[in-house]
């Protein structure tokens, strides 16, 4: 089974097209049809299912992505520890982060990586905390970085750094002069979230059930620039990492509600595949987060 026809039929399952795949890839469509064909004859089964305008992933061709996920990364495993033989940190690592900890987290982290290692190849993908939990299980990523912690039997999880966030508002807002507030004078106010599946909308769920909170209304933005720009407009209330506020609060834009007797902590986490836990450049960036808290 040759890497390049894996290489290729990932890249096809991925971008769902024969044409996009000659183009990622750098060869002709009919050299795409072919890694597929000889794939397709030596496992003895149909991984696609074509049709003028689509391509349709067969059960087989599912098995097969998975597995062939797992051999690509062990493969660049191998490059690694052949370069780390020769003493030089180089070949690719894909960090997959939630929005938080990508826009401000991991950018002085990066700078640190390659710096220190300039040959490593970095490709950043950020999403929420649900889709990067996702893409670490499908070997998208080498390693992914959350908000909140998660619990799942195919990943290895472990904390990194504590993170407090903070109930905000605009300058201005009327409860900037009553505080320290008590839970009910949280009632029937207008908020401004995050999308379901970030880590921090799950932490304010989390808020209004326990303090038994119910809300005026609720802007959801998929952004945490869009969340700050519209509380700092007067939209609402929000609940926000304290490396996502400093600049604001700094300039006087927003302002810290604090709740009477109630402090929220809530932990960042690594997650890596067992197959990329001894990759070594995931374990270099490993060092560095736990360096860093």
């Amino acid at each position: 089974m040759q890497l390049d026809a894996l290489k290729t039929f990932i890249t096809l399952v991925e971008v769902n097209n024969f044409t996009k795949t000659s183009e990622i890839l750098h060869i002709s469509q009919p050299s795409v049809s072919l890694h597929i064909k000889n794939l397709e004859q030596e496992l003895q089964t149909t991984l696609f299912i074509r049709s003028p305008k689509s391509v349709q992933i067969t059960p087989t061709g599912e098995i097969l992505y998975k597995r062939a996920k797992q051999i690509m990364a062990i493969a660049e495993a191998a490059k690694e520890d052949i370069a780390a033989y020769h003493q030089e940190v180089q070949g690719t690592l894909v960090i997959g982060a939630s929005f938080t900890i990508g826009e401000y987290i991991l950018p002085p982290i990066i700078a640190s990586l390659q710096q220190q290692f300039p040959q490593l190849e970095l490709q950043i993908i950020i999403g929420n905390t649900k889709e990067i939990i996702q893409y670490t299980k499908l070997l998208q990523v080498d390693i992914g970085l959350i908000e909140g912690q998660a619990h799942d039997n195919e990943l290895v999880i472990k904390p990194f750094m504590q993170d407090e966030l903070f109930i905000v508002s605009d300058s201005k807002h009327p409860l900037t002069k009553q505080q320290p507030l008590t839970a009910d004078k949280l009632q029937q106010q207008s908020w401004v979230a995050r999308e379901e599946g970030s880590g921090t909308r799950y932490y304010l769920d989390h808020l209004f059930r326990a303090n038994g909170l119910q809300i005026h209304s609720l802007l959801t933005i998929s952004s945490n620039q869009g969340v700050k720009e519209s509380v700092m407009q007067g939209l609402g209330l929000s609940l926000l990492s304290a490396c996502v506020i400093e600049r604001e609060l700094k300039n006087g834009d927003m302002t810290i509600l604090r709740l009477e007797g109630q402090h929220f902590m809530r932990t960042f986490s690594y997650l890596c595949s067992p197959t990329m836990k001894n990759k070594r450049n995931v374990d270099i960036l490993i060092d560095i987060l736990i360096k860093k808290a």
